[in-house]
Parts: C-alpha cells; sequence; structure tokens
C-alpha cells in the first residue's frame, strides 16, 4: 500500500474522530434535555400510509363548511386561550369535568394516548372545555393535567364562563352537554370527540352513505375495540385522520 494511501486513511480516521468528539456530546445533551425537533422525530412525522385515502370532510351548514366558533378560557396554567391560538395546528376537542365518574376518564387516557402518538409536533393540541367551571378553576385543572400526565403543551384545559361554554358545546359543536342533578356526578355530556383542522374548520371521515360522521367516539380504548353494545372504538381512525390533516 503507497504512503498516499496510508495518509488518506489517516484522514478520514481523524475526521471521523473529531466529529465524534465535537458532535456526539452536543447530541447526547440534547436528548438528555428533551430539545428534539419535529424533524429529529423521524417515527413520529406523519405518513401516508392511510387505510382510507379518502380526503376527509367538512362539515356543512346551508352549504358552508363550518368553522369552530370564537371563544376565549383560561387555562390550567392561567393563561387566557382563544380559537386563534390553536389556527396553524390540528386539534382535537373534547367537553368534560374532573370530577366524572364515567365516561371521562376513558376519553382522557384515550385522548393522552393520542398525543403521546404525535409527541414533539408542534401542529398537533387537544382543547379539552370543563363544563363544570365553577368547580373547575385552573387550580383544580393543573392538578388534573398532572394526574393525566398531560404533558403536550398545546393540549390546554379550559375553564370560564359558564354559559359561555355550554353554548359553544351544544350550539358550536352540536356535543351534548347539560347539569343533571340526577346523573352520575351532577352533569351529562357527549363522549364524542371533534376533529378541527388547521384554518379551523371541522373535519371528519364520511360513513357509508358518503355524509361526514362529524364525532369519534371517544368512551372506547383502542386494545378494548368494541364496547358493551357492540360500537367500534375509533381512536384508530381519529389518530389516522390526524395525520391527514397534518399533511394537507
Amino acid at each position: 500500500m503507497s504512503n498516499k494511501s496510508n495518509y488518506s486513511y489517516v484522514g478520514i480516521a481523524f475526521i471521523i474522530l473529531v466529529f465524534g468528539i465535537i458532535f456526539i456530546p452536543k447530541i447526547v445533551d440534547r436528548i438528555k434535555n428533551n430539545d428534539i425537533t419535529r424533524s429529529d422525530r423521524m417515527s413520529n412525522v406523519p405518513d401516508n400510509n392511510f387505510s382510507n385515502t379518502e380526503k376527509l370532510a367538512f362539515l356543512e351548514i346551508n352549504g358552508e363548511p363550518k368553522k369552530v366558533p370564537d371563544f376565549s378560557f383560561v387555562n390550567q396554567d392561567g393563561k387566557v386561550i382563544t380559537n386563534k391560538d390553536y389556527l396553524g395546528k390540528v386539534y382535537v376537542i373534547e367537553f368534560f369535568f374532573t370530577t366524572c365518574p364515567t365516561i371521562c376518564p376513558i376519553m382522557n387516557q384515550n385522548l393522552v394516548q393520542v398525543s403521546e402518538r404525535f409527541k414533539g409536533i408542534k401542529d398537533f393540541g387537544v382543547a379539552s372545555f370543563t363544563i363544570n367551571p365553577s368547580h373547575d378553576t385552573p387550580e383544580v385543572l393543573k392538578e388534573y393535567a398532572e394526574k393525566y400526565k398531560i404533558t403536550n403543551p398545546n393540549w390546554n384545559l379550559l375553564t370560564g364562563d359558564r354559559d359561555a361554554i355550554y353554548d359553544l358545546a351544544n350550539l358550536g359543536f352540536n356535543l351534548y352537554t347539560a347539569q343533571d342533578d340526577s346523573a352520575a356526578g351532577g352533569f351529562e355530556h357527549s363522549g364524542n370527540f371533534a376533529l378541527v383542522d388547521k384554518n379551523g374548520f371541522i373535519r371528519s371521515r364520511k360513513d357509508a352513505y358518503g355524509n361526514p360522521k362529524i364525532y369519534y367516539r371517544g368512551t372506547i380504548t383502542e386494545a378494548a375495540k368494541f364496547n358493551e353494545e357492540g360500537e367500534e372504538e375509533e381512536i384508530s381512525q381519529l389518530k389516522e385522520d390526524i395525520k391527514k390533516l397534518l399533511n394537507e
């Protein structure tokens, strides 16, 4: 082997050594500090491998795509959050209350799982509106977020004026909400999720008749697959449809 070849191998080895000394500690440090960007999380980047390739439908009212109404509430950190804070993001809507003894725990466990699937993706969020704002103060919501290990910075648990929340639920999303002293926990509400695109429009896949399904069943886990009534879980559909909207 010539001296020239030897020098070439030595040079390459030297470059690799320098790269390792300079950059590997920085990469390790970023991992330790959870400073990984969306482009770094290759396994979490939305893809185009869909079992259902049909474009998501818009919910139309009088021929016009329905947008999320304006809202303004306070989150678990005491910060005012409006619908404008979600523009540019794909997000899931739910209505719940922290003392709910029935469906809310399952709903939020499902949403935590969904949120973990899109962890580190800055364009995904969740908006959870309490229907018992007199009890669910920002401090109470903060404890609830810690209990359920809610860490997504774009997941806001929101409280505020009771009538405004109920109007948003019943009129803005047609997700039934009511105070009912005879119901478990004192309230009745839908166990469904709504999905909103980056421009604030309510979106969903279509049913067998070509109509928007509008909502996603939030009270059955992927693991369970079906409930006692034979209804199928829709969390897997929700995850896939979030990916579609992130790719738009």
